[in-house]
């Protein structure tokens, strides 16, 4: 056995533990290019920034951090009936399950502790403000604003993920990545394209 088998074998390792900033990177690109290219607007754009704040909210209201990426693949499938079908609007549908996220939560009793559910009731309903917002207004102050709420979202991420709370590690990591480099690209595609 040489020496560089263990450095492989550690860097192999490694790649694997930052599997969801991998796929942050990718879900980010692809988001970007599809704004770039014309085929999203900054309002489409603001179905993450919503679907990012719903899975945080679902996984509170349920009480289970794990919950996390089973809401995020339900948001996927949302903005991707959204992407084929020009007719529904998945903001709507993410605003609903918002609801009725909160309704359940309250009913089992998920108000405290108040880093949990009641922070992530008050991210949601910021988040909803911008979206709303970002749909009134047209580019680039538009894209500015999905790009603001995305890069203030990565912040709560970090936080999140710092902390253990609310959502697994691995999808505040992800989602971290994803907001950061979305917001970079919106801004980058905004003003260059």
């Amino acid at each position: 056995m040489t020496v560089v088998e263990p450095r492989r074998r550690l860097f192999g390792d490694r790649m694997l533990r930052r599997w969801p900033t991998a796929l942050g990177i990718v879900f980010a690109a692809s988001l970007a290019v599809a704004y770039w290219f014309g085929f999203a607007d900054a309002e489409r754009m603001s179905q993450v920034l919503a679907a990012a704040g719903l899975v945080y909210l679902g996984s509170a209201a349920l009480g289970l951090r794990a919950a996390a990426w089973p809401v995020f693949a339900l948001t996927f499938v949302l903005m991707t009936i959204g992407f084929l079908v020009p007719a529904f609007d998945p903001f709507w549908w993410m605003l609903g399950i918002a609801g009725a996220s909160v309704v359940y939560g309250v009913l089992r009793g998920s108000l405290r502790p108040p880093w949990g559910m009641p922070l992530s009731i008050g991210a949601m309903a910021l988040i909803v403000v911008i979206v709303l917002t970002a749909t009134g207004f047209g580019q680039p102050w538009a894209a500015v604003l999905v790009a603001a709420g995305l890069l203030a979202h990565a912040a709560w991420d970090v936080y999140h993920h710092r902390t253990g709370r609310v959502v697994v590690r691995s999808m505040a990591e992800f989602c971290a990545v994803l907001d950061a480099l979305l917001a970079l690209g919106i801004v980058v595609a905004t003003f260059a394209g």
